[in-house]
């Protein structure tokens, strides 16, 4: 019997000091890593805002990463939205910044 993971979409937004600590590039590496696919950029307000579509082991596994960040972020908080719309991504990508 075939089974087939269910994808979801993530809206997740992550504060405290994750800008300038390489958290853009790490989110890259573990998206890449699980096959998730979206897009991860800095905000104005010095937050990072990530979208994610994959499956729920791996949209866990990244959840996981935001609460901790890469080495000299220091994460305060992290916001999650589950969204019923796929936006069908084809890779995970790095935005410089939103205006």
């Amino acid at each position: 019997m075939l089974t087939f993971a269910l994808m979801k979409h993530l809206n997740i937004k992550v504060r405290g000091k994750v800008q300038g600590v390489y958290f853009r590039i790490s989110t890259k590496a573990v998206a890449d890593q699980l096959g998730i696919k979206g897009f991860v950029l800095n905000c104005e307000d010095k937050s990072v805002y990530i979208e994610a579509e994959g499956d729920d082991f791996a949209l866990e596994s990244l959840l996981d990463f935001c609460h901790e960040g890469p080495e000299k972020a220091e994460v305060e908080s992290v916001e999650v939205e589950e969204t019923s719309e796929l936006k069908g991504f084809t890779n995970f990508e790095v935005i410089k910044r939103i205006k």
